[in-house]
C-alpha cells in the first residue's frame, strides 16, 4: 500500500532487516518518516513529554474554574488565556510538527487523510481561541461571558498529545505484530564454527562462511548457514520455521537450514546456502513482501476514504452555517465548537488501521505456523476458494521416489537400463530423476559423461550418453506392469530404439489422508492433477478419497486446466513443488508451493508451504478465513463509530436531549476507536491454527 493513500496513515512499514543479514544498513536520520509517513516514535515520544507536560496546567486553567469556583477569582480570565495562549503555541506548532506537516502535504497533492481532518479541527480551535485572547476588544458583548470569551486551547492541546500518544501505541502494536520474524531475524548466531582440512576448529564471523565450508554445530546452538549434514547425527527443533513443536531427527545426507536449533550432540554440516540465500533469509524477504502487498480488501477502504474526508468537511461546515443560522444567541461560536468535534471525532484513524494491522499480524501468525505469505491478496482469495488442484509427486507423496522396478527390452540389461538413465537424467532436478540416479549410485554404477541435455517440465529428458541418444518419457497410457498398478512408469529409447521401462513408487505423505479429510471438510473440493498415468493417479485418488482427478497432464495442460476451472466459476487454489507447476501456480487465484520444492514453483506462487506439508495448508486455510473476518470486523466497528459519532459531534442530538460533544471528548474517543481496532487486529497472534 502506497505511504500517501487516503489512508496511508497507516500502512504497515516493512519489517526492518536484522543486522546480520544487512550489515551495512544505516539508521534513519531524525524526524526521517518511516512509519504512516511520520518520523519514528523515538523521535516523537519527547514531543510527548512536553506536550503532556505543556497541556495538563492548560487543562487547569481552562476547566479548574468549572470544577472549583473558587479558582475564577484568583486568575485574571486575560492573564489566564494569555498563558493558556504560550503553552499551546508549542504544542501546536513544535510537538504537532509532524501532523501539520502531513496536513501540508494532504492539501498539497489533494489527497485527504486523518491527518488532514485533525490539524484541520485543531488548528480551527487554537487560531480562534488566539484571536480571543488577542482581539478580544473587538467580539460583540453578547459573545461574552462572565468569564471573558470562551477559549478552546484545551481543545487543541489535549487533542495533539492524544493523538501522538495514539500513533506512538500505535507504532508499537505495529511492530508487535511482526514479532515473530524479527524474532526470525535474530536467529542466525554472529560466529560459525569451522572445521578446517587438517581437522581443527575455528571461529569465523557468519558472513565469512562460504559454501563448500564445513562447519560443527554444538547443543543448543542455532545453525548459522544452510546445508547438508556430513557428520554425525542431530536432533533439530524447526518450530521457528515449520510450526511443528517435536525435534526433528537428522541422518547424513539430510538438508539443514539456518536458524534451527541443535538441541542434542554435535555434528559437522557442509555448507551449501549461506547469506542471503538461505531460507531464513528468504522468509524474511518474502514476509516482507507480503507487508508491503495490498489485499483486494483494502481498496474499500481506499475508496471510502476518496469522499469520507471531503463528506466530513462538509458536515463540519454545515454544522458551522447551520449553527449560526438557527441558534442566533452566539450560535456561530457553538457552531465552531461543534464542526471542531465534526473534525475530530471523524477522523479515519480506525478505518485506516483496519485491513492493514490485520493483515501484518496475520502474516506474522502464518510465519510461526510455517505458512509464509508473498502476497496479502492471496491470502485474501484462499478464504474464499472452492476448488484445491494439487500436483502429486512431491506434494501428495514424499516426493522420493524409489526405483521398484526394471523391465530391460531390446537386448538391453537391467544394469545397462539404469546406467544411461541416470547418465541421463543426472542433470534434471525433477524428483523421479533423482531417484534414478539414486539407485544407480547405490549399485555403484559409473555415470558415462552427458551432452546436448534438454528438459521438457513434466514430459521428460533428452540428452547424449557417450555416442547415443538417450530420450526418456512418460510411458503409453495402455502400458502395464504386474504388481505395479500405482507405480510410475517412464520410458526410455536409445538412438530411438525402446530400451526399456522403470517403475517407480513413492509413498505417501504422513498425514496426507487426515489432511484431504480436513480440507473437505472446510468446503474445498480437492481434485487432483498429475503428469502421472490414469491407472496410477486413480490408485492415489481413491485411497485418498480426492474429488476427482487429472492424470497424464503436461504443464501446459495444468495451467488450462486451472482456468476451465474458473470459467466455471470456481475460484481454484493450485499446489505443486515442481518447475512443471510454475504455470499453473501463476494461474491459479491462489497459487501454494511447497517450501521443500524448486525455487520458480515457490517464485510463482502467492504463499509458501515451509515443511511443504498439507497439514500446513489447513492451517492456512484457517488463517486466511480469519484474517478476512478479522478484517470485515474491524471495517465495521470503524463505519459504526464514524456513523454513530457525526450526529453527536455536529450537535443533531441537541434540540431534542441538549447532547454537544466537547472537541477534547472527541479525540479522546478517536484514539480509543483506534486502540480498539488494533487490539482486535492483535487477537490473530494468538490464533489457534
Amino acid at each position: 500500500m502506497k505511504h500517501d493513500s487516503s489512508l496511508s496513515c497507516h500502512a504497515p512499514a516493512s519489517p526492518t532487516v536484522a543486522p546480520a543479514l544487512e550489515p551495512n544498513a544505516v539508521a534513519p536520520a531524525p524526524g526521517e518518516p518511516v512509519y504512516m509517513g511520520l518520523p519514528h516514535e523515538r523521535y516523537l515520544r519527547p514531543k510527548l513529554y512536553v506536550a503532556a507536560a505543556f497541556t495538563l496546567p492548560v487543562l487547569v486553567l481552562s476547566m479548574g474554574p468549572m470544577l472549583w469556583p473558587d479558582l475564577a477569582h484568583r486568575i485574571d480570565p486575560r492573564l489566564s488565556g494569555w498563558l493558556q495562549l504560550g503553552l499551546t503555541t508549542p504544542v501546536f506548532f513544535w510537538a504537532g510538527a509532524p501532523f501539520i506537516r502531513r496536513w501540508w502535504k494532504s492539501i498539497r497533492e489533494r489527497d485527504a487523510n486523518m491527518f488532514t481532518l485533525t490539524v484541520t479541527g485543531t488548528g480551527a480551535a487554537y487560531f480562534y481561541s488566539a484571536a480571543a485572547v488577542c482581539f478580544w476588544r473587538f467580539f460583540p458583548p453578547e459573545y461574552l461571558t462572565a468569564h471573558g470569551v470562551p477559549l478552546y486551547f484545551e481543545a487543541t492541546a489535549f487533542i495533539t498529545t492524544i493523538v501522538l500518544l495514539g500513533q506512538i501505541l500505535e507504532q508499537r502494536a505495529h511492530a508487535r505484530t511482526d514479532a515473530a520474524i524479527r524474532a526470525l531475524m535474530h536467529l542466525t548466531p554472529a560466529i560459525a564454527h569451522r572445521v578446517e582440512a587438517d581437522g581443527r576448529e575455528q571461529d569465523v564471523p557468519v558472513a565469512h562462511v562460504q559454501p563448500g565450508d564445513r562447519l560443527r554445530v554444538r547443543p543448543g546452538e542455532n545453525l548459522p548457514v544452510d546445508g547438508v549434514l556430513t557428520d554425525g547425527r542431530a536432533e533439530v527443533d524447526e518450530s521457528m520455521l515449520t510450526g511443528e513443536p517435536l525435534p526433528v531427527a537428522k541422518q547424513l545426507g539430510d538438508k539443514l537450514s539456518a536458524g534451527t536449533l541443535n538441541t542434542t550432540g554435535s555434528f559437522v554440516f557442509r555448507a551449501e546456502r549461506v547469506g542471503a540465500d538461505t531460507l531464513l533469509a528468504q522468509i524474511i524477504r518474502l514476509v516482507e513482501q507480503a507487508v508491503e502487498s495490498e489485499a483486494p480488501i483494502q481498496r474499500l477502504a481506499d475508496r471510502v476514504s476518496g469522499w469520507f474526508a471531503p463528506a466530513v468537511l462538509g458536515i463540519a461546515l454545515a454544522t458551522f452555517l447551520s449553527w449560526t443560522a438557527f441558534a442566533p444567541e452566539r450560535g456561530w461560536l457553538y457552531g465552531l465548537i461543534n464542526a471542531v468535534a465534526v473534525l475530530i471525532i471523524a477522523c479515519p484513524c480506525a478505518l485506516g488501521l483496519a485491513t492493514p494491522v490485520s493483515l501484518v499480524t496475520g502474516i506474522g501468525r502464518g510465519a510461526q505456523a510455517g505458512v509464509l505469505v508473498k502476497d496479502a491478496a492471496a491470502l485474501e482469495a484462499l478464504a474464499g476458494a472452492t476448488t484445491l488442484l494439487i500436483d502429486k509427486t512431491g506434494t501428495l507423496t514424499e516426493g522420493r521416489p524409489q526405483v521398484a522396478f526394471i523391465s530391460p527390452a531390446g537386448g538391453f540389461t537391467e544394469t545397462e537400463v539404469l546406467r544411461l538413465a541416470a547418465s541421463a537424467e543426472s542433470a534434471s532436478e525433477h524428483p523421479l530423476a533423482r531417484a534414478i540416479v539414486a539407485a544407480a549410485q547405490s549399485r555403484a554404477l559409473p555415470l558415462a559423461p552427458t551432452g546436448e541435455f534438454t528438459a521438457q517440465p513434466g514430459a521428460g529428458v533428452s540428452a547424449r550418453v557417450a555416442d547415443r541418444r538417450v530420450e526418456i518419457s512418460r510411458a503409453p497410457a495402455a502400458y502395464e506392469l504386474a504388481g505395479h498398478a500405482t507405480a510410475t512408469l517412464v520410458q526410455m529409447t536409445v538412438d530411438g530404439r525402446d530400451a526399456g521401462v522403470i517403475a517407480l513408487a513413492d509413498a505417501l505423505k504422513p498425514g496426507t489422508t487426515a489432511a484431504i479429510s480436513a480440507l473437505q471438510r472446510l468446503g474445498l473440493k480437492v481434485v487432483m492433477v498429475t503428469g502421472d498415468r490414469a491407472a496410477a493417479a486413480r490408485a492415489v485418488a481413491e485411497q485418498l478419497g480426492l474429488d476427482g482427478f487429472h492424470a497424464e497432464v503436461t504443464p501446459a495442460r495444468k495451467q488450462e486446466l486451472v482456468r476451465e476451472h474458473q470459467a466455471r466459476g470456481e475460484r481454484v487454489v493450485f499446489a505443486g513443488d515442481g518447475l512443471n507447476d510454475a504455470p499453473a501456480l501463476a494461474a491459479a487465484d491462489v497459487g501454494i508451493a511447497m517450501g521443500t520444492g524448486t525455487d520458480v514453483a515457490m517464485h510463482s506462487a502467492g504463499l509458501v508451504l515451509v515443511k511443504g506439508d498439507l497439514a500446513a495448508l489447513v492451517r492456512a486455510v484457517h488463517l486466511s478465513r480469519a484474517v478476512l473476518r478479522n478484517i470485515k470486523q474491524n471495517l465495521f466497528w470503524a463505519f459504526a463509530y464514524n456513523v454513530a459519532g457525526l450526529p453527536l459531534a455536529a450537535g443533531a442530538l441537541y434540540p431534542v436531549f441538549g447532547w454537544l460533544l466537547n472537541p477534547m471528548f472527541a479525540g479522546v474517543a478517536m484514539s480509543l476507536s483506534s486502540i480498539s481496532v488494533v487490539t482486535n487486529a492483535l487477537r490473530l497472534r494468538r490464533w489457534k491454527l
